[in-house]
């Protein structure tokens, strides 16, 4: 097939252009001829609370791609479509996250396939979508939404939460269900004595990782919350906290200084982790903990699994899916400081980690990004 993917690709960051690099990769592999359409700018500084939309370090797979789309300028849309259908296409694939860039996919979706239809060449258009309904919502985002999805032949939903979402939204949808593949683009393992060496982490240690960009959604207050009481129990613990603020960083400081937590039991790394040093950070974890108040599916359980590391999640959106109580992990029923303490205590505790580490060598056994692209390969089967 011929395969255009329409999406966050490098040098842009984080874990959608991620998704893309493998996505890319994998179809190439499996013979399809690949191309990405990227962005050449994702959010107006205004909207970008982060230092930087562009990725620190190099990217471990090449990528044939345009740079083209401006979110906020309707042009690039247009022509975007345009060289989208110069491709001649048999599928398009949106990753679709959010509906601030609905409007720009509608119009993309729509140009090429009028002009390939034109030229007599049929072009399927996929959304997959890591949300239908955002976590943090605004205006017009039903209304944004509901034009990108009426350009779709068809969705691919990750998470049973999702599934949901989108069937509230457009109960007539065309949809499969596949998982959400593993984070492989950071390689492999390093030695935990020197990933904690690094960063001055005694060996012997009890770690808790919390990574990825520090939004209200994802919980990082409720973990601090946790501390005090955790910290009764395991005076020696360690909270490491590996992503880039995408709010106020002075209210996560002055709740660190209110709760009065000693500076050696909290490892602060707030800067964006660039690809490179991923590893570093589950490496040197004993468990990460998400205790988000809303979710969908996340990929840092993905990540999480790539490294052979148990997750300690609240049971919100599709985690519990992913996150097997007991296997892989641990679910914590409410996003509450008091329960993600007693989790936390009770992994070290009755020492779970060996039995979890070898539940997630299992359990990851299910995201195979093959398994994936074979999802929509049997999709274009049956829609051709």
């Amino acid at each position: 097939m011929r395969i255009l993917i329409v999406g966050t690709a490098f040098p842009l960051r984080g874990g959608i252009a991620h998704y893309v690099s493998l996505l890319y990769a994998t179809l190439k592999k499996r013979g399809h001829w690949v191309h990405i359409i990227s962005f050449a700018r994702q959010y107006p500084k205004f909207l970008f609370p982060g230092k930087t939309q562009e990725e620190i370090g190099e990217t471990a797979i090449p990528l044939a791609s345009d740079v083209v789309i401006d979110s906020v300028n309707p042009v690039t849309w247009i022509k975007a479509g345009r060289m989208a259908a110069a491709y001649k296409p048999d599928l398009l694939i949106f990753k679709f996250w959010l509906p601030f860039f609905a409007p720009a996919y509608g119009m993309i979706a729509r140009v090429a396939k009028r002009i390939t239809r034109r030229a007599g060449h049929e072009c399927k258009v996929i959304f997959i979508a890591d949300n239908v309904i955002p976590h943090e919502k605004h205006p017009g985002d039903r209304a944004f939404t509901n034009y990108a999805f009426k350009a779709v032949d068809g969705f691919i939903v990750q998470s049973d939460a999702v599934e949901r979402d989108l069937l509230t939204v457009d109960p007539t949808a065309k949809y499969i269900k596949l998982p959400h593949p593993i984070y492989e683009i950071f390689g492999e393992r390093v030695d935990r004595n020197e990933a904690r060496r690094s960063l001055g982490i005694p060996i012997d240690a009890p770690v808790v990782l919390f990574f990825g960009y520090i939004r209200k959604y994802k919980g990082l207050d409720i973990l601090l919350h946790a501390m005090p009481e955790m910290l009764k129990a395991l005076p020696e613990l360690r909270v490491v906290v590996a992503g880039e603020f995408y709010g106020d960083r002075e209210e996560f400081l002055t709740l660190i200084k209110d709760l009065r937590i000693p500076e050696k039991n909290l490892v602060l790394a707030t800067d964006y982790i660039p690809n490179e040093e991923v590893a570093k950070y589950f490496s040197l974890s004993n468990v990460v903990v998400l205790p988000y108040r809303t979710a969908t599916q996340s990929g840092i359980v993905q990540i999480a699994y790539n490294f052979d590391v148990p997750v300690i999640a609240t049971d919100v959106g599709g985690l519990s899916e992913v996150v097997i109580d007991g296997v892989s992990g641990m679910i914590v029923k409410e996003a509450k400081p008091e329960l993600v303490a007693q989790a936390t205590l009770r992994f070290f505790r009755e020492h779970m980690e060996p039995a979890l580490v070898e539940g997630v060598k299992n359990e990851k056994k299910k995201y195979s990004w093959d398994h994936f692209v074979e999802g929509i390969e049997n999709w274009m089967e049956t829609h051709n």
